[in-house]
């Protein structure tokens, strides 16, 4: 499609044309502005974003776009006097040096943006409302509800019998953990936070994988700390490097994901996983193992290596477990598990971070494992993240073939495509965002300067394998019409 105006120029150009409609008269439907300007849906849903923030247009989902009342405020309300915000640049830049919060976490709000209807979702970090077991969640959290002492305070750690489920979950039959051993937080987030603001000190270094995960550096950069990469091949974490990375930075913790790793999907090998235990016990450190992924193995994965955490009896491991990604985006219940002085630390900045997780959520997610349902619901989502990524890998192999490796993980939701040398992946995601799909600039899962152009792929948010193929294709366009066309194999 030509797209001679920018967002800009089309809401300057609605601005013009409100004067022609009385206060709640309806302006005319979103295809129609695509059609009368010429431009992309994307560019349509943005200039109405815009004009809705100034207060000049009220959005009602379902019904429309009108003209908002005279005097009305952003968003449609009572309009409000500004004031003068300009003293918090000069009140917020004292800690700037330290603390990078607004960099590390644009990246991670990439991923969280729920982009308009018009714009497929190759982008998003969750899977689609169509995979989740709302019938199932629904139903354990009104059986939660009236459970005796349900609305009641928590015990600080969590409910002790959410905290036995979890230690079998990460620990397997053996009993390797027990209750004692875990924390039930606020989701796999705010595990990590705890984890890191627990165990490193602010200035201090804290190894990380690069590419990793852009909550982590988030997280990291937000507590005042250090990240420092360390590559990833297709074996996990290079083991040689993470040594030397460890010796030269004196850093005393190591953030990984050994299992389907985002973004590249590696799978810590075997000989490797022995290796970072021992490394890291030698120097000593923590590691901290974020194993977001457990829940998403595809049905033709086979067997997958039990979590770091199941065979560390020395207290190096510091576990992260979420039931967030495979149950719902607002059920944030997770674990962190640790032996030792670690877990009395850990258990002391949760406290005064957050007191404890709400009740209700811990008895929810208690009767939602205990159903029959999730285990059911777990299976299901197995084929389908297997289905998607079917359909996402055939459709690369036959629209861009030079992006994708020669394997594509078999867990998680996501794949990792590698742009030729000298490709600008800014502009491949925006012109992709104007043909229609969303994916992700690799840049922000950097903690240093990037070695080459990437863009991250999620199939999971997506409304189905036909919807994954058709993203895939106004990918291919996007890639064709922003450089020197399509890659070849």
């Amino acid at each position: 499609m030509h797209e001679p105006s920018s967002v800009a120029e089309l809401v300057e150009s609605l601005r013009r044309d409100l004067d022609r409609y009385s206060e709640g008269e309806k302006l005319p439907s979103s295809r129609a502005l695509v059609e009368r300007h010429r431009v992309s849906p994307v560019t349509v849903s943005r200039a109405i974003a815009a004009l809705v923030a100034e207060g000049l247009v009220v959005s009602r989902p379902g019904a429309g776009v009108f003209r908002a009342a005279a005097g009305a405020g952003p968003g449609g309300g009572p309009a409000r006097p500004h004031g003068d915000v300009s003293w918090q640049e000069v009140a917020l830049s004292s800690d700037a040096g330290a603390r990078h919060v607004g960099a590390g976490a644009g990246g991670l709000l990439a991923t969280l943006t729920v982009p308009p209807p018009e714009v497929i979702d190759l982008n998003g970090g969750y899977p689609h409302a169509s995979l989740l077991p709302e019938r199932t969640l629904a139903a354990a959290l009104a059986r939660a509800g009236r459970r005796p002492g349900a609305w009641g305070r928590p015990p600080v750690d969590g409910l002790t019998e959410l905290r036995a489920w979890f230690a079998r979950d990460i620990g397997g039959p053996g009993g390797a953990l027990g209750a004692s051993d875990v924390l039930v937080t606020a989701g796999g987030q705010s595990a990590l936070t705890t984890a890191l603001r627990s165990l490193v000190a602010p200035g201090a270094p804290v190894l990380v994988e690069s590419p990793t995960y852009p909550g982590i550096l988030a997280v990291a950069r937000a507590a005042g700390l250090r990240p420092v990469p360390v590559p990833v091949d297709g074996d996990g974490v290079r083991t040689d490097l993470l040594a030397e990375a460890f010796a030269a930075s004196g850093a005393r913790a190591f953030v990984c994901q050994p299992l389907f790793q985002n973004p590249t999907g590696a799978v810590l090998s075997a000989r490797r996983r022995g290796e970072v235990l021992r490394i890291a016990r030698a120097a000593g450190a923590f590691v901290v193992e974020d194993d977001f992924a457990r829940r998403l193995v595809h049905a033709d994965a086979g067997a997958v290596p039990r979590p770091l955490a199941a065979d560390d009896p020395d207290g190096v491991v510091v576990h992260v477990r979420s039931l967030t990604k495979a149950a719902s985006p607002s059920l944030r219940v997770a674990a962190l598990a640790a032996r030792g002085p670690a877990l009395e630390r850990l258990r002391a900045v949760q406290v005064v971070d957050s007191f404890f997780v709400p009740r209700p959520l811990q008895e929810a997610a208690l009767e939602l494992v205990g159903d029959p349902g999730w285990a059911r619901h777990l299976r299901t989502l197995a084929a389908e993240l297997h289905r998607r990524r079917e359909a996402a890998v055939r459709a690369l192999r036959a629209g861009l073939p030079g992006l994708l490796g020669p394997t594509a993980p078999a867990g998680g939701y996501h794949l990792w495509l590698r742009l030729p040398d000298g490709r600008d992946e800014g502009a491949v995601t925006a012109a992709a965002l104007r043909a229609g799909v969303g994916v992700t600039p690799g840049r922000s899962y950097f903690a240093a300067e990037a070695p080459a152009p990437h863009l991250r792929l999620s199939y999971a948010a997506a409304e189905s394998t036909a919807q994954v193929a058709e993203g895939v294709e106004r990918l291919r366009r996007a890639y064709r019409d922003s450089g020197d066309g399509v890659p070849a194999a």
